[in-house]
Formats: structure tokens, C-alpha cells, sequence
């Protein structure tokens, strides 16, 4: 996955934002001003730090040699996959959809609600 399909598939997420906190060579996406995705680039790849169910992540550390613990970030729940062709981009794609999700079901009933409402 290239950086432009990422970034539109990232903020195509209801309510997604794209933000540098870190500086303009990290990539931040959040929703509802919690992050569900960070990404760089070291050595010409992509590396993106997605959250996961903690069984899931240690699943696709064992699949996938590209999968390695959250760099930076609590191992038990994040992933940081190395976009280096190795896994499909439905892959991908279902990884950030898990990652989306999962820091949605944490958000206020409110918070919820504004989502569905497309009031970002």
C-alpha cells in the first residue's frame, strides 16, 4: 500500500483526522482525538503502528515476519506492521478497520453518537 492509498483509506474513517504532533515525520490518525494509527517511513517503507485485541496481535506477529510489536507503544495491544508488500492490502485494510474499532468501543455513548451523526 502506497502513502496515498493509506492516508485516504485512514481518513476515510468517520470522523478521522490526520495530525504531526511528532513532528512532520510521523503520520498520526485519530478519531474523537484518540489515535488509531501512526505511521513513518525508515529505510524507504512504510512502518504503521495499528491496535489490536492482544490475542490477535501476537497472532499476526507469528503469520507475518512484517509484524512486529508496537514500536513505542504498549506491546499487548499494538502492532507495527512493515508495508513491505509481504501482506495483501485487504490485509491491511482489515488491520486498520480492527484498529479503528477498537479505539471507537472506548469513546463516550456521546462521543458514539457524534460519529454516527458525521459530527466531527
Amino acid at each position: 500500500m502506497q502513502k496515498k492509498s493509506l492516508d485516504k483509506f485512514l481518513l476515510s474513517k468517520p470522523c478521522a483526522k490526520k495530525e504531526f504532533p511528532f513532528g512532520e515525520e510521523i503520520t498520526v490518525f485519530k478519531v474523537k482525538n484518540k489515535m488509531f494509527a501512526l505511521y513513518w517511513i525508515e529505510e524507504g517503507l512504510i512502518r504503521i503502528n495499528l491496535k489490536c485485541d492482544p490475542n490477535d496481535a501476537l497472532a499476526y506477529r507469528e503469520i507475518y515476519s512484517s509484524v512486529i510489536e508496537g514500536y513505542h507503544m504498549n506491546k499487548k495491544y499494538w502492532n507495527t506492521i512493515i508495508l513491505d508488500k509481504s501482506i495483501d492490502n485487504k490485509i491491511i485494510k482489515e488491520m486498520i478497520n480492527e484498529s479503528y474499532n477498537l479505539v471507537v468501543e472506548k469513546l463516550t455513548k456521546k462521543q458514539k453518537e457524534e460519529i454516527k451523526l458525521n459530527k466531527c
